[in-house]
This record gives structure tokens, C-alpha cells and sequence, in this order.
């Protein structure tokens, strides 16, 4: 069936609802429940009989880029938000300590006659705010700075 903590193991397992199973894992029975999934990390929020865990999700590729001194190599690292193009900067939504999620709105630029939001590509917490409401930008200016 897959590996736990490295070892081969099996179990009998039936769908009770969506998002809900009955396993049946040496001689035990357990009723398993998916909390959450984050498709990005990898990660598992499971109930099992009621008490929560996170689960580590791994297959055969992640093994490979470990082996290749690669392992993270998909994650986002948030360092700087830059201009996606030239253009005047109408609203900055976020100021410097603020956390922020991925897809979070952080800045208004008009380019063309035209609003644009840009948004957060990643988790992160705002460093420092570049930007000033009002100011025109360039291309590629650094807008915000992220720890």
C-alpha cells in the first residue's frame, strides 16, 4: 500500500463518505477523516479516532531531488515583488510587518488606462514598502521587500 516512517505497510480500507474512511490496520480499527490538504507543501491534516495529525506526503520524485541535493526545489521563496510593467502606483494595500497569504492583494498599478491589482505569488511578511501612492514605476522596480 505505501510506507510509514519507511516501512511497507498495508491496510483494508473503505470509503464511508467523501472525506471519511474505515481502516482496518493490524487487526485495529480506525475511522479516518481528511481535514485539510495543501496540494503545494504536500501536506495532510488528518482525525484519526478523533485525534489530529499532519501527515507528510512523499513519492518518487521528491526522493529523486532529495538524492540530487534538490529537495525544495519547487517551493516559492518570496524576496521581492517587482513591477509587472510600467505604470502608476493608485493604492498600496499592505504596510511593512503586515503577514501575507498567496494571492493576497498588495498594490493597485494603472497601466494603459487600466486598474490592475497585483497580488501576492506566495506566503510571506512585508519587509518594506517601495512604493508610494501616486508615484509613477518602471518596469521591474522594486515594489515591496519580503523577509
Amino acid at each position: 500500500m505505501g510506507l510509514l516512517d519507511g516501512k511497507e505497510f498495508a491496510a483494508d480500507i473503505a470509503a464511508i463518505t467523501s472525506g471519511k474512511t474505515h481502516w482496518i490496520y493490524q487487526n485495529k480499527s480506525y475511522n479516518v477523516e481528511l481535514v485539510d490538504m495543501n496540494n503545494e507543501t504536500k501536506e495532510l491534516a488528518i482525525k484519526v479516532n478523533g485525534t489530529k495529525y499532519t501527515i507528510q506526503l512523499k513519492d518518487r520524485f521528491d526522493d529523486l531531488l532529495k538524492s540530487l541535493g534538490m529537495e525544495g526545489a519547487g517551493t516559492v521563496r518570496l524576496k521581492d515583488l517587482k513591477a509587472p510593467m510600467p505604470g502608476l502606483v493608485l493604492d498600496i494595500m499592505v504596510s511593512e510587518g503586515t503577514q501575507v497569504e498567496k494571492d493576497t492583494p498588495l498594490i493597485i498599478l494603472e497601466a494603459m488606462k487600466m486598474e490592475n491589482v497585483i497580488k501576492c505569488p506566495a506566503p510571506g511578511i512585508v519587509k518594506k514598502v517601495h512604493a508610494m501612492k501616486g508615484n509613477a514605476v518602471e518596469k521591474n522596480a522594486v515594489l515591496i521587500e519580503f523577509q
